[in-house]
């Protein structure tokens, strides 16, 4: 079954006879396998591309060979698939990416599979994930949430350029809900940047210049290069969320945003995020609950970035100064 809608990317949800079949097709071709430490979880990369295998190696924290793994990304090349195809088994959290050359898929699919384990195992002290970038600001965290091509990447970058900021994640961060507090969590060692992001910010221009490109003109880098050995952290507590649009009919730029406004804005445009594996009912009604408690619980803001980056990004630190004191 294909669940493929506007903006996100389709899965193809298969059986585990399927997926086995899959496997023992794998059997005795040359492959790399590599462990990835995410947010408690052991995600496991089976590829036959060294470059995928070395990205990933640069990309997220490791973990011991002897753990066994939450969850599987099986990115090769198959005759029988076409350009590139992605296929999920939900019962043991494997996903297959065939004929993909874009490291950036695989990257974001291990994190959906970490975040797709998480939402299945129900505890007493719940783990959602967010596709969205964390701040730390004088030790309290700003999440930016946003649908593709707002400018998400462009303002968590400037915002680390404000005075007494940290990065915490630039992509995707996990969210641990306890009483009426949310803390944030990396999820990546190091940024999977873009090679524009010294279009805006010149001082990011040698992580580029440094990074080993992929065909998209993509590579893994670090933040600590360039703004410092203490500017980034592991954790932080949300105080403020801002979501980001770009509506030339809408005069405002920046605005308060009640809870149910901001539900009903991502869950439009399905929860800002392209890689999710499963959206079946209890999945749409898990995101949606915890969207809703995470908004009544915080400040939320819309900001609309019709203006150029810098002008938007004025308006985005006066807003910064006020709440984050």
């Amino acid at each position: 079954m294909l669940f493929g809608m506007p903006d996100i990317y389709e899965f193809e949800l298969i059986t585990p006879e399927k997926k086995d079949e899959l496997l023992d097709e794998i059997n005795g071709r040359k492959i790399n396998i590599e462990k990835a430490y995410i947010h408690g979880m052991c995600i496991e990369l089976i590829t036959d591309s060294k470059e995928f295998k070395e990205f990933w190696q640069d990309n997220f924290h490791h973990i011991s060979e002897h753990i066994r793994p939450h969850g599987r990304v099986i990115a090769m090349q198959h005759p029988g698939y076409g350009k590139p195809e992605f296929l999920y088994e939900p019962m043991s959290k494997t996903c297959f990416v065939m004929n993909c050359d874009y490291y950036g898929y695989v990257k974001s699919i291990a994190l959906a599979v970490a975040a797709d384990f998480l939402e299945d195992y129900h505890s007493l002290t719940n783990r959602y994930s967010i596709h969205g970038s964390c701040i730390d600001i004088n030790g309290q965290g700003l999440v930016l949430i946003a649908p593709s091509n707002t400018g998400k990447t462009t303002h968590s970058f400037g915002l680390l350029l404000y005075r007494n900021a940290s990065l915490v994640s630039d992509d995707w961060l996990f969210v641990r809900m306890k009483k009426d507090t949310a803390i944030a969590y990396s999820s990546e060692r190091n940024s999977y940047i873009r090679d524009d992001i010294g279009k805006n910010w010149k001082i990011f221009q040698p992580l580029v210049d440094n990074a080993m490109l992929d065909k998209k003109g993509r590579g893994i880098a670090s933040v600590q290069d360039v703004i410092g050995m203490d500017r980034t952290r592991e954790t932080t507590t949300i105080r403020s969320v801002f979501i980001l649009k770009r509506d030339a009919s809408d005069s405002r730029i920046i605005y308060r945003l009640p809870p149910d406004e901001a539900v009903e804005y991502i869950s439009k445009h399905y929860y800002c995020n392209p890689y999710q594996l499963v959206m079946d009912e209890r999945k749409i009604r898990l995101r949606t609950a915890f969207f809703m408690q995470l908004f009544s619980m915080l400040d939320v803001y819309m900001v609309n970035t019709v203006k150029p980056p810098e002008e938007t990004q004025a308006e985005i630190r006066r807003l910064v100064d006020e709440i984050f004191k």
